[in-house]
């Protein structure tokens, strides 16, 4: 099926989704567009929150006019893909425009917070997908093992260069830095913030 056709799909997907109970995604992945569920426990948002604190004081420096933000879904429609990262940093002005997704060649870096159902998704396709879409920066935050996966450096459909870091690291990515201190694994007792 060619990707205009599953773009249809997947906006009916949309449309439906809203009429639903709960918070749902649509994706266009290697199987074509599917609606997902979504169930985020408080230590995955708080990571996220977390991520999008700290590059949105760092961007204005290196990259004025972008944010790191939740969402919207991105898309590249010669590999047929639309995925909807945790989190990814874009121009600020792409969120006025008109439509569903950004395209992929406007996102300076994705973050995903794997989650305890489907860490797969994070590992597996979006790890062939993100390169092929020319996305620079991915990183990978796996609340189950407490680590960080950075890969960057995108060439033929994947990452050329791979940084593993563990929870309480000062994490490198792209031109930022993520401090890590304060994420905390799935089922491990933490630190209450204030």
């Amino acid at each position: 099926m060619d990707y205009a056709k599953m773009r249809v799909i997947a906006e009916e997907l949309t449309e439906y989704a809203e009429h639903l109970e709960g918070a749902w995604i649509v994706e266009i992945g290697p199987c074509g567009p599917s609606l997902a569920m979504m169930s985020p426990s408080k230590r995955h948002v708080g990571a996220v929150r977390r991520i999008r604190n700290q590059l949105n004081k760092q961007l204005p420096a290196t990259h004025p006019g972008y944010i790191c933000e939740n969402g919207p879904e991105i898309e590249h429609p010669s590999i047929g893909r639309m995925r909807r990262p945790d989190a990814v940093v874009i121009p600020e002005d792409v969120l006025d425009e008109e439509g569903l997704a950004v395209d992929a060649s406007q996102v300076l870096a994705v973050i995903e917070i794997v989650s305890p159902s489907n860490p797969d998704n994070d590992y597996g396709e979006k790890l062939a997908e993100y390169p092929a879409m020319g996305i620079a920066h991915y990183m990978i935050v796996d609340p189950r093992t407490g680590t960080v996966e950075v890969q960057s450096a995108p060439c033929k459909g994947r990452y050329e260069d791979k940084a593993p870091h563990i929870f309480g690291d000062a994490v490198p990515f792209g031109p930022w830095t993520v401090e890590t201190d304060r994420f905390r694994r799935y089922g491990k007792a933490g630190t209450k913030s204030h």
